[in-house]
């Protein structure tokens, strides 16, 4: 999960964009054949060297990425991210992966494709219309926790929707229709303009911003700081304290090694990174670690697990994950899936820890908050509530070069619990990059956190 200006780069093979001419040639036939995933509304295609996904409601279907197949059961997409599809308990069962991402998807085997899903998708707007609508209809386990009428939303939109309506427009009813979600996981992309909205009184994570807080904290922060280091393309930064007390700076779960980079090289640069932060001797001397997460715009969960499991001797788990599984009924769900965290073999810190957020910290910099709930150990946190966006985005695609995203999932703590829309409290509740922080040179929360690492509340 990660945002990318106002849209997602979503783990969802709608990303995958492989010529049939590239498909190797079949050699996984106990995975061939037609897959209905539990939940995210979609079907795959399994067989001749490739994989095929089609993006289904009961009003729609629509022809997806592909993949080729690279291994027995192993699919690799144009982009580089990798998808595993592995039999279950018989051959009708099945379970995909997707490299970076927790947890997995259940795969039931069906006969055939539906006949619509065999006809070319409609390019009429109304058509449009109706497979956004459906899709969130089918999909979207949020309405009732941020108040929306979703009937409503397509009563009052509908009729606005004729034959002629441009891509613009529709662009534009789009956005107006999904603003009251205040859902940054929702979002709409065309060739031009992307519609993202923040919950109200925070900020997106942008690049500019994470320049501004770098800037500031150096200055302000890190001015007697030793050791300071930069890692993953300057999306990771460490740096020794005074009162032997550590500083861990992430901004970001992906693109460590470069923007194209697949997720198997932005983890090696993560252990790089770790490697060099979390020597033998530091993780002895080491009295408390702050990790500043206030401007972290998310990415892979999965290295967010990694970095959680340097922090822990014992093993605990991290949170579970389900996602909506019923069009009509959006309290249920499939199987909640536990994410373990496990000792990494690797040196390892497991003291104090003081976390900092704030409205900035957004997705897979919320799911890594989250997985230190649970961490043996003291870990606080300082700031205030991250923007409230857990789940892996649905990417969808309608006729006319348009793209949407939504959520489907839930990331629940050990009593079941959900912070989708609040975000994730703080146990300390500061000021974090306010005007008035930034103009008075204060960092109230950064000060909160070295205070109560050093034994002074």
């Amino acid at each position: 999960m990660r945002i990318v200006t106002a849209t997602v780069a979503a783990l969802a093979l709608t990303a995958m964009a492989v010529p049939a001419a590239t498909l190797a040639p079949p050699r996984s036939p106990a995975t061939d054949g037609v897959w209905r995933t539990d939940g995210y509304g979609t079907l795959l295609v399994l067989g001749r060297g490739g994989l095929r996904e089609y993006q289904t409601t009961s009003v729609s279907c629509v022809k997806g990425g592909s993949a080729r197949q690279t291994g027995p059961g192993v699919y690799t997409a144009s982009d580089g991210t990798v998808v595993t599809v592995r039999t279950g308990r018989d051959d009708d069962h099945a379970r995909l992966a997707v490299a970076g991402s927790v947890g997995h998807r259940q795969l039931t085997r069906v006969r055939a494709l539906p006949a619509g899903c065999k006809r070319p998708a409609s390019r009429d707007p109304r058509a449009g219309f109706d497979a956004l609508w459906q899709t969130f209809e089918e999909n979207y386990p949020f309405f009732g926790r941020k108040g929306v009428d979703w009937h409503a939303v397509r009563d009052r939109y509908r009729p606005q929707v004729h034959r002629n309506t441009t891509g613009p427009e529709l662009f534009d009813l789009f956005s107006r229709m999904l603003k009251p979600l205040y859902d940054v996981h929702v979002t709409i992309e065309d060739d031009d303009r992307d519609f993202a909205e923040v919950r109200p009184g925070t900020e997106v994570p942008s690049d500019d911003l994470d320049a501004k807080a770098k800037r500031f904290i150096e200055a302000r922060d890190l001015e007697d700081a030793t050791h300071r280091q930069d890692f993953a393309e300057g999306r990771i930064t460490y740096a020794d304290l005074r009162g032997d007390l550590g500083y861990l700076r992430i901004s970001a779960f992906d693109y460590y090694a470069g923007d194209d980079a697949p997720y198997a090289a932005d983890r090696t640069e993560l252990d790089r990174a770790l490697d060099t932060v979390l020597t033998p001797s530091r993780t002895r001397g080491l009295k408390g670690l702050i990790i500043d997460l206030r401007v972290n715009d998310g990415g892979f969960d999965a290295l967010g697990i990694r970095t959680a499991q340097r922090l822990t001797d014992t093993p605990y788990t991290a949170y579970a994950k389900r996602a909506r599984n019923h069009p009509a009924d959006p309290a249920r769900h499939t199987r909640p899936q536990p994410v373990p965290v496990v000792p990494a073999d690797a040196p390892r810190y497991t003291g104090p820890i003081a976390v900092l957020t704030g409205g900035s910290t957004v997705s897979a910099g919320e799911t890594f908050t989250q997985a230190l709930f649970e961490r043996p150990g003291r870990t606080f946190r300082i700031g205030q509530p991250t923007q409230g966006v857990f789940s892996d985005p649905m990417t969808r695609s309608l006729p006319g070069d348009l793209l949407f995203t939504l959520p489907n999932e839930e990331y629940l703590t050990r009593t079941g619990h959900t912070f989708d829309g609040t975000g994730i409290p703080p146990d300390i509740t500061e000021p974090v990059f306010t005007d008035e922080e930034f103009a008075k040179k204060r960092d109230s929360a950064f000060d909160r956190a070295v205070a109560l690492l050093r034994g002074r509340g």
